[in-house]
């Protein structure tokens, strides 16, 4: 688990950060929460506006005010941001670009989504787009772009297609040498990330962007500059 706060914007409304894998995006146990340690490295009280997943790591952006939370809550709802995640996928999905749609079941308790064939209770669709950047190995780069925000729903649409990504064992992406042909990502997490994000300044309106690209392994395997401009 990283221990450095790399915050790459601050001001009296917003932070912006990069959340290590490890870490909830929530408050709480300061051991585990990686907004509990921005607190600490801003001297001030940070509120969340969206999250990933613990194994993710990726751009994030938090409130410092109350006010400002509820203008990021609702440019998060209403189609306002905009984030542009990498993966590295064992396997390659069957056509070069596309747009994976499915209806998912998030099981709280098991804290596990599914994909499923028909509507019912707690069944919400799917959607995002996506684009093969390069290959290496066993390993295929895309670059992903969220049409809808659904719990692990990247991790569990890729998986459903026989592409899970690299290191995420809960979807059936455990580097098996003798399936895949390679002996491990090398990835603490999984090889997942928030690479690029965009949303409108809850005081100015001015449209802020921010990109940090993942290193080490498996990623230095692969041009992640040129795949956020692909999408």
């Amino acid at each position: 688990m990283e221990n450095r706060i790399n915050i790459l914007y601050s001001d009296s409304a917003v932070a912006v950060a990069v959340k290590p894998p490890g870490l909830i995006s929530e408050s709480g146990d300061a051991r585990a929460s990686f907004a509990s340690r921005l607190e600490d490295a801003l001297g001030g009280a940070v509120f969340p506006v969206h999250r990933l997943d613990r194994e993710t790591r990726g751009v994030m952006v938090y409130a410092r005010t109350p006010e400002a939370a509820r203008t990021l809550s609702g440019a998060f709802s209403s189609d306002g941001t905009e984030k542009i995640y990498l993966a590295v996928v064992l396997g390659r999905p069957e056509l070069p670009e596309g747009e994976y749609r499915d209806l998912l079941y998030h099981d709280a308790r098991r804290n596990k989504s599914y994909v499923v064939s028909c509507a019912r209770r707690g069944v919400r669709e799917a959607a995002l787009r996506y684009r093969v950047s390069g290959s290496c190995g066993a390993g295929t780069l895309v670059a992903v772009r969220l049409l809808t925000g659904r719990t692990h729903q990247i991790r569990v649409q890729f998986a459903s297609r026989g592409t899970p990504i690299c290191g995420d064992r809960r979807y059936g992406g455990k580097s098996d040498e003798n399936r895949w042909g390679c002996a491990g990502c090398g990835s603490r997490g999984i090889a997942l990330a928030c690479a690029s994000l965009s949303f409108p300044h809850p005081v100015t309106g001015e449209r802020m962007s921010f990109v940090s690209l993942p290193t080490g392994a498996p990623w230095d395997r692969f041009d992640t500059r040129a795949a956020i401009e692909l999408i």
